[in-house]
Order: C-alpha cells, then sequence, then structure tokens
C-alpha cells in the first residue's frame, strides 16, 4: 500500500498578505472601520464645540457609548440622545439608548527643552570636575560636556 504524498500548496498572488486578511484581525478591522464611520456621523450632527471634544466609544446590545472630557459636556452630550438616536437610525445602526462616560483626556507629555544652553558657569563647574577626578573616562566626559556650554555660548554671543 502506498502513501499518497501530500500535495504542494501552491501559493496564488503576490504572497505576501495584509493582516487584515486574517480572521480575528480583519473581523476586528472592520468592526473598527464600521465604528469610526459610526463616529463621524454622529458627531457631525452635533454641535460645533461638542462635536470636537467627545468621542464615541462602542456600539453595545444596542446602547451608543460615547466618552466625554468632564462632567458638563457628558451632561451636554445626554440632552441630544433623541437627536444622536435618530441620527444612528437613519444611518441603519439600531439602538435603544446613549450612555455617557466622562474620561478626561490623557495628560500631554511635558517634553523638557533640551536646547537651553549650559551656562559659562556650569562649564566651569564642569572643567573643574574634570581636573579632579581620577577616572580619564569621567574626566572626558566633563570635558566633552564643558565644550557643549562653550559651543552654545559662543553662538548666542553670535545672535546678539
Amino acid at each position: 500500500m502506498q502513501r499518497d504524498d501530500p500535495k504542494p500548496s501552491r501559493r496564488t498572488g503576490s504572497g505576501l498578505k495584509a493582516i487584515t486578511e486574517f480572521g480575528p484581525v480583519a473581523s476586528l478591522a472592520r468592526k473598527a472601520r464600521q465604528l469610526d464611520a459610526l463616529d463621524r456621523a454622529l458627531r457631525q450632527t452635533l454641535p460645533s464645540p461638542l462635536r470636537e471634544q467627545v468621542r464615541f466609544a462602542n456600539l453595545q446590545d444596542g446602547r451608543l457609548v460615547f466618552l466625554a472630557p468632564s462632567s458638563a459636556l457628558a451632561a451636554r452630550l445626554r440632552l441630544l440622545q433623541a437627536q444622536i438616536l435618530s441620527t444612528a437610525r437613519a444611518v441603519g445602526t439600531y439602538a435603544k439608548s446613549v450612555t455617557v462616560k466622562v474620561a478626561p483626556p490623557p495628560p500631554t507629555e511635558i517634553v523638557p527643552d533640551r536646547s537651553k544652553p549650559l551656562s559659562p558657569a556650569a562649564a566651569s563647574h564642569l572643567r573643574a570636575a574634570a581636573a579632579s577626578t581620577t577616572d580619564p573616562e569621567l574626566r572626558e566626559l566633563f570635558l566633552e560636556l564643558a565644550s557643549i556650554a562653550e559651543i552654545s555660548d559662543s553662538r548666542s554671543d553670535e545672535t546678539r
């Protein structure tokens, strides 16, 4: 009795496929696109200051969930529930209620200003620290920092 040799797989197309073409990822990408389209449609009907500040988050069990950055905006959005539900029905989405959750926006990251030059006094202290250390690698680092301060100090003199 002979074993059947497995047939070699034949790939069609260019070989690589987008990750959005595979099962769960495709389903997730499709839902994200639908929610994004619904977000745009629902927020389009809101008054201008509210439109830019609230976000549609989800459609779950016939409930439209929005996120608002403050309780005042959440209250304003709740007052527009009838208008939002009407718009949802007009775009073919079944929803029976609107829920608004207060979710403040994430804090913006404060990036320190790296362009501030070292003062001449700081350069002097760095040179003194370099002179007092016995470690040649550390001495070199201190002197390198001091030279940066001197370079930036001379640039600020040129702009004056």
